[in-house]
């Protein structure tokens, strides 16, 4: 379903509407509709959108016209191209996957959750009647395993009430751990056959985060691993997907990877034995999937570090 609708082979437009100063500099000129003509140019058929909720809804829960606009322009854009659009909440009001972001009390709090059924009611209003265009992904990245059991309840009733004005859309939902493949099983069989299972690949973490300076407080980032000594290889990555495909066959759905990528830190040429193993895997079940990321953010596709190895690495997308 993914493949022949054309979610099958995208990338994410991380750092536009989300983890950013959110400068009208920022919002109008990070990303713009050439950025779209070059995803399409380079044989990408879909296009994620992270989208902070304070970029569209103010903290009483109004709207922000300027902010929905913005979106209105990238599915304006992304269809101008004959691309697919996956809109994404990223952060919403009392939870993100960044501790640093110092929202906190969302899976406690009723009030934080309307305002979350809020921006999806907004968004399935807006965008429902899109739904050959537009994909839906609930939240980005449930953290601890603490906060499953509010997680089951709220996005089940979010889905619910998406479907109240988009039937069709496709709608993604993740597990936690940060959206882990091993935690898909933990996950109740889909609301409907429209929604599909969700994870991000950034395995072996060591490899993929080395050098990562928003882990320094947590862990020792001075290390450096060669693809070779980071154990990655096509075994190894069937192997860590193999809970959410056998989850995705027991439940009757589809996969999607919402996000994946090698940080910057990472040799080029180290990144693409990477990309071409795991890519492999994707392939041979058909899993779809979204590279992290389009524009800078520490593992940009379109960065000038990557300029020597991109002809190579497009094809393995």
């Amino acid at each position: 379903m993914l493949k022949e609708r054309g979610f099958y082979r995208g990338v994410n437009l991380g750092g536009w509407l989300s983890q950013c100063d959110y400068s009208a500099e920022r919002l109008d000129g990070f990303i713009t509709e050439s950025d779209f003509a070059q995803i399409a140019a380079w044989g990408f058929d879909h296009v994620r959108l992270p989208v902070d909720y304070n970029v569209i809804q103010r903290p009483d829960g109004t709207m922000i016209e300027e902010g929905l606009r913005r979106i209105d322009c990238a599915v304006s854009w992304a269809e101008a191209q004959d691309l697919r659009l996956v809109l994404d909440l990223h952060k919403t009001q009392g939870f993100s996957f960044d501790a640093g972001e110092n929202e906190s009390g969302f899976f406690e709090s009723e009030q934080y959750q309307e305002l979350f059924y809020s921006v999806w009611d907004c968004f399935a209003a807006r965008y429902g009647s899109k739904p050959e265009r537009v994909m839906f992904d609930l939240l980005n990245e449930v953290t601890e395993d603490r906060y499953l059991p509010a997680w089951k309840r709220i996005s089940r009733e979010a889905v619910r009430r998406i479907r109240r004005h988009a039937p069709e859309t496709l709608i993604l939902l993740g597990s936690f751990r940060w959206n882990s493949a091993k935690t898909l099983p933990a996950l109740e069989a889909p609301y409907d056959e429209r929604v599909i299972y969700n994870f991000h690949f950034y395995e072996p973490h060591d490899f993929t985060h080395q050098g990562a300076y928003w882990e320094a407080p947590y862990r020792d980032v001075s290390a450096r691993y060669s693809y070779a000594e980071s154990g990655a290889c096509e075994k190894y990555f069937e192997d860590f997907l193999a809970p959410a495909l056998e989850k995705a066959e027991k439940e009757g759905a589809e996969l999607y990877c919402g996000e994946y990528g090698v940080i910057d830190v990472v040799p080029p040429e180290e990144a693409v034995r990477w990309f071409r193993e795991l890519h492999a895997v994707f392939e041979r079940h058909g899993i779809a999937r979204c590279l992290w990321s389009y524009k800078e953010m520490d593992f940009g596709l379109s960065d000038a570090r990557m300029d020597a190895v991109r002809d190579e690495l497009l094809p393995l997308l």
